[in-house]
């Protein structure tokens, strides 16, 4: 595969996909040589070819190809990857059996919990240190702030949220909330410090693991469980329920709810965020194969509101947070790349590209409105 082909490749599909959208220019080229500029004006972004490997998947056109191309090394992306990831619809993502990968797993391994389990710790089971050189410092929050403006600091809008959140639920000192979904602990520190008694579950058992150490040594009033929330029983009712991030994973909607109502005590309140898209089958290749693997999707808002309707809660609010989630991603990949010294020193270079393209990508969905978000409060009469 020469230069010249791969030159060929992208020339043919740079003119059919840039006749009717506002052409980009960017770059194409080899260490050393000249590189080939596509559309005119300064490049916004080069690709240099550092493997004929490289070179194979930048002819073949194929998204997948190109994103395996990247994390292997055979690719590298000079100036603004959020560019280069916004025209990501150049090369194809056309993977009509990946489906499969999604919900075979299940089948094979035991059912839908094994199969949660194992998702979970494909992403979450990463050492935590590593997590934690792009997260806030404040509260270790790995969902979307709430930003009052787009130069406010990350910590100051993870605070915000986890307060709009205790505010939502209406909870008091001596309640009790149960989390879906435990992260680093950044909502249960913050209503813990508050004097209302957490219950958290999680199924990575290095989230597990950071948790249990954590509330130990601060000697906070909150309990860890390792299990899945299908499978969770209590021995009383909880008086709010906070779901931060976690609905993703969580996608048999009508399961959810009856869950949420038999744990619920009567006018109780439910707080949930997520990301969301319009269609099922959306999400990338890459995500599903190297990110989130099993049958984790983004929320299909009109399908969850349907289940809703179909449900004893009442929907108290619901809030567009695309723009917040593009912000806090924008500035996790900022924190990504400038620790990306010690992130390859400490847990190597495939690891720093993966998150890399996750979060540069993430950022560049809910820029251009391929990825939506939105928070909503539920209560039950």
């Amino acid at each position: 595969m020469g230069p010249s082909d791969v030159v060929n490749a992208l020339q043919r599909r740079y003119a059919t996909y840039f006749a009717t959208r506002p052409a980009m220019p960017f770059a194409v080229g080899t260490a050393g040589s000249p590189a080939h500029v596509f559309g005119s004006g300064d490049p916004l972004f080069t690709i240099t070819i550092t493997d004929p490997r490289g070179a194979k998947a930048l002819a073949g056109l194929d998204q997948f190809g190109v994103a395996v191309a990247y994390l292997q090394g055979w690719l590298d992306v000079e100036g603004d990857l959020a560019a280069a990831l916004r025209m990501r619809g150049f090369f194809p993502d056309f993977h009509p059996l990946s489906w499969l990968g999604r919900f075979l797993p299940a089948l094979l391994r035991g059912g839908r919990h094994e199969d949660d389990r194992r998702t979970i710790s494909h992403h979450y089971d990463e050492d935590s240190e590593f997590f934690l050189t792009f997260l806030d410092t404040r509260h270790r929050c790995y969902t979307e702030g709430v930003f009052v403006s787009d130069d406010e600091p990350l910590e100051d809008a993870m605070t915000r949220k986890m307060d709009l959140a205790l505010d939502a639920i209406a909870v008091r000192p001596g309640d009790h909330v149960l989390e879906v979904g435990g992260g680093w602990g950044a909502f249960a520190e913050h209503a813990a410090r508050r004097g209302i008694n957490v219950t958290t579950t999680t199924l990575s058992r290095e989230s597990e693991r950071f948790l249990t150490e954590l509330f130990e040594r601060e000697n906070l009033p909150v309990r860890v469980v390792r299990q899945h929330i299908f499978g969770y029983s209590a021995d009383r009712r909880y008086d709010a329920i906070v779901n931060m991030g976690v609905t993703e994973h969580l996608p048999d909607y009508r399961t959810t709810l009856r869950k949420y109502a038999e744990l619920l005590r009567p006018g109780g309140r439910v707080y949930l965020d997520a990301l969301a898209m319009r269609r099922k089958h959306i999400a990338s290749t890459f995500m599903k194969r190297y990110i989130y693997p099993g049958a984790s999707a983004p929320l299909l808002l009109h399908q969850y509101l349907r289940q809703v309707a179909h449900s004893p809660f009442e929907l108290l609010s619901l809030a567009d947070d695309r723009h917040n989630y593009y912000l806090t991603c924008r500035e996790w990949a900022k924190r990504l790349d400038a620790a990306q010294e010690k992130i390859v020193a400490n847990w190597g270079e495939p690891l720093y590209r993966r998150f890399r393209l996750f979060l540069w990508g993430s950022a560049a969905g809910f820029d251009t409105g391929l990825v939506q978000a939105y928070r909503w409060i539920l209560r039950l009469p």
